[in-house]
């Protein structure tokens, strides 16, 4: 996420060198010969819940078929755009600064999100879906490493050719393995924040499919539930956002068990505010199994020198 209100932000750049603060990190922006936008859009990004998924940390078991779910219809689409996110831990300490860069190629959409953490870690999720009368994913490529990610992730869901791959690590060797699934056509990997976006007006619960990675891939359901709202501010106008819970439903014999032995994976929260373009702003959950609850949110540029040079 992968889900931002970066839209109708922009910064004229002629010919200046800058250098801008994100997150403590200190960026430098270049002008060019002209009106260069630094962060605009058309649409709301879709944040991928490296989301982004985030979701790719789902524990797998053997499980019964759970069929399909929702598909979801393109009521807002994309456009390109590049925004900023921050990964906060639960302390409100900085962990991570992101990117989220989408193109859009007709009906065909490329975004990737990835979070740059000061332990050197890297969540990097590149999804390629079409928009259309539906959200239909393409591909996704999810990579997790470094010190805040105990067990690496690296596993890429390709749709047109029905196959999971996946790297696994055993005595120190790292081996590549695929797997022919039958994908189903609402999977939503990468595409998360994007659903809720398009939640519908009236309903109160969507189900749709997510290929977990763990040891072996396995298809599991999401089920997404409306939680009420909240409120929080811009520049001190009050604004409105609707709370969603993302819910993992395992299946089968092992769904039943899980939350008796501690394998039920933690629900997540995801906030998107109202209005006539849905636009995602903050999510709180873990990002890997069994990993501690961080907060996903928005963020924009602090420039370092006089706001009116």
């Amino acid at each position: 996420m992968s889900a931002l209100s970066t839209r109708e932000i922009s910064t004229t750049l002629a010919g200046a060198r800058n250098l801008i603060c994100l997150g403590g990190i200190t960026l430098r922006a270049f002008g060019g010969g002209g009106c260069r936008r630094w962060i605009s859009a058309r649409g709301p990004i879709v944040m991928r819940l490296r989301w982004t998924a985030t979701l790719l940390f789902l524990s797998c078991f053997s499980f019964c078929s759970l069929g399909f779910g929702d598909q979801v219809l393109a009521r807002h689409k994309q456009g390109s755009v590049h925004g900023f996110l921050l990964l906060k831990s639960a302390e409100g300490k900085i962990l991570a600064v992101g990117d989220q860069v989408t193109v859009t190629h007709g009906i065909q959409v490329r975004s990737r999100l990835i979070f740059r953490f000061k332990d050197g870690s890297i969540d990097d999720e590149t999804t390629v879906f079409r928009q259309q009368k539906i959200l239909e994913l393409v591909s996704d490529h999810h990579i997790q490493k470094g010190p805040s990610f105990p067990e690496p992730l690296d596993m890429t869901v390709n749709v047109p050719a029905s196959e999971v791959t996946w790297h696994e690590t055993k005595n120190g060797k790292d081996e590549v393995k695929s797997q022919r699934m039958e994908l189903p056509s609402d999977l939503a990997n990468g595409l998360v924040p994007l659903v809720v976006e398009n939640f519908p007006e009236r309903q109160q619960e969507m189900k749709v499919s997510y290929v977990a990675g763990d040891s072996k891939p396995r298809i599991v359901k999401l089920s997404i539930k409306r939680e009420g709202e909240d409120h929080f501010s811009v520049g001190g106008g009050g604004r409105r956002a609707g709370i969603f819970n993302i819910h993992i439903e395992i299946g089968g014999v092992a769904g039943a068990i899980a939350p008796v032995i501690g394998k039920q994976p933690s629900d997540l929260k995801l906030w998107v505010m109202d209005g006539e373009v849905p636009t995602f702003v903050k999510l709180v959950g873990p990002l890997y199994q069994k990993g501690p609850r961080w907060t996903m949110v928005l963020t924009s540029p602090v420039w370092q020198d006089s706001p009116n040079r």
